[in-house]
């Protein structure tokens, strides 16, 4: 089974983190998603069931600062692999 990656953060295609993000995903194979933080809410389990670990996206101004809080308190809480810059 491979795994599917959750990316949380607000995708921007000027933003060169991003753009590497995408490619290193890409370049190990890795499928993945990015998550938009205003997406998350207050009932993270709906969002983020799908995913078997997260990243939180590098060189992000948040749209919801509180829906990347909830992703990682999410993972932690359930014991969901977590990658946070």
């Amino acid at each position: 089974m491979i795994a599917h990656v959750g990316v949380g953060g607000d995708f921007n295609p000027k933003n060169r983190n991003h753009l590497l993000t995408n490619a290193a995903f890409g370049h190990v194979g890795l499928p993945f998603d990015w998550v938009p933080t205003d997406t998350i809410g207050d009932e993270p389990e709906k969002r983020l069931a799908a995913y078997d670990g997260f990243l939180i996206a590098s060189a992000s101004p948040y749209r919801s600062m509180d829906g990347a809080l909830s992703a990682i308190r999410y993972a932690r809480e359930r014991g969901v692999p977590l990658v946070g810059t």
